[in-house]
C-alpha cells in the first residue's frame, strides 16, 4: 500500500469503528469503488489493535473495576459491575458463534457494494426509528439477562458488511429504553471482547498461512487508528446527548443512496 492508502484506511478504521456508520463498509469501499488493492488480513489486525487500545485506555477505570467485580463474583460478591461484566460476556457469544458458522458465507456472498448500500440504508432507518422512539430511562447497570441476549443477537448482525457493530448495538440499546450515552458506553465496552476475538482469529489465520508482512505499515496503521479512535470516542460521548443519532442517520442515507447511484451509473 502507498503511504496515502495507509493513512486513509487507518483514519477510516479509527473514526468508523465506534460511530454508527460501519467500519467494515468503509474499509471495503475503497477497493470496490476506487480499485485499491485489498489491505490484507495483517493490516486489518493492526488497525483493530489500534482501536482496541483506544477503547481500553479511554475506559481504563471502568475496565479495571468491571474485571475486579467479575472476579469477585466467583466468591459470591455480586453488584452492578459484576452483572455488567457477565452481560458483556453473554452479549459477545452470539457474534462469536455467528462469526464461526457464517464466516465463509459472509466472505463469499456479502462483501459487496450492493449489500453495503442496502444495509447502510436499512439499518440507518432503524437507528432513526429507535432514537426517535427511545424512552431513555435506563443505564447499562439496569440491563437484564434478556436485554444482554437481545443486544448480543443484534451485534451478531454486524458481521454483515454495512450494518455497523456500534450502530446496531446502540439501536438495540435504545429500543430497550437506554439513554443515548448509556447505549454508547455499553456498545463501546461490548466491543472489547469481540475485537480481541476477531483480531486474534484473523491473526492466527495469516500466521498459519505464513504471510510476509510489512511491519512499518502495520505500525503506522495501528498508531493512526488508535489516535483517530480515541478522538472519535471522546467526541461522540461528549455530543451524543445533544446531537442525537439523526446526523449519522442522514450520513448513512447519503452514503447508501450515493453508492446505489454509483453502482447503477
Amino acid at each position: 500500500m502507498s503511504t496515502f492508502e495507509i493513512f486513509i484506511l487507518s483514519i477510516i478504521q479509527g473514526f468508523t469503528e465506534f460511530l454508527p456508520i460501519s467500519s467494515s463498509a468503509h474499509l471495503i469501499l475503497p477497493s470496490q469503488v476506487l480499485g485499491w488493492n485489498d489491505q490484507g488480513l495483517a493490516f486489518d489486525v493492526a488497525v483493530h489493535l489500534g482501536t482496541l487500545l483506544a477503547v481500553v485506555i479511554y475506559f481504563r477505570k471502568e475496565v479495571v473495576s468491571i474485571l475486579s467485580a467479575w472476579v469477585s463474583s466467583f466468591t459470591g460478591n455480586h453488584n452492578g459491575e459484576s452483572r455488567l461484566a457477565w452481560w458483556i460476556i453473554v452479549g459477545t457469544i452470539p457474534a462469536g458463534l455467528f462469526g464461526l458458522l457464517a464466516k465463509d458465507l459472509i466472505e463469499i456472498y456479502l462483501r459487496s457494494a450492493w449489500v453495503i448500500a442496502g444495509t447502510t440504508i436499512a439499518f440507518g432507518l432503524l437507528l432513526w426509528w429507535a432514537d426517535a422512539k427511545a424512552k431513555q430511562v435506563k443505564d447499562e447497570y439496569k440491563l437484564t439477562l434478556s436485554n444482554a441476549i437481545f443486544i448480543g443477537m443484534a451485534q451478531a448482525l454486524a458481521l454483515i458488511p454495512g450494518t455497523s457493530r456500534s450502530g446496531i448495538t446502540m439501536t438495540a440499546g435504545l429500543m430497550l429504553g437506554m439513554t443515548r450515552e448509556s447505549a454508547a458506553r455499553y456498545s463501546f465496552l461490548l466491543s472489547i471482547p469481540i475485537i480481541i476475538m476477531s483480531g486474534g482469529y484473523t491473526a492466527l489465520g495469516f500466521l498459519d498461512d505464513g504471510v510476509t508482512v510489512n511491519w512499518s505499515e502495520l505500525g503506522y496503521g495501528a498508531i493512526l487508528s488508535f489516535i483517530s479512535a480515541y478522538v472519535c470516542i471522546t467526541f461522540f460521548l461528549n455530543v451524543i446527548s445533544r446531537m442525537g443519532m439523526l446526523p449519522f442517520v442522514i450520513y448513512r442515507l447519503l452514503l447508501g443512496f450515493g453508492l446505489l447511484a454509483f453502482l447503477l451509473w
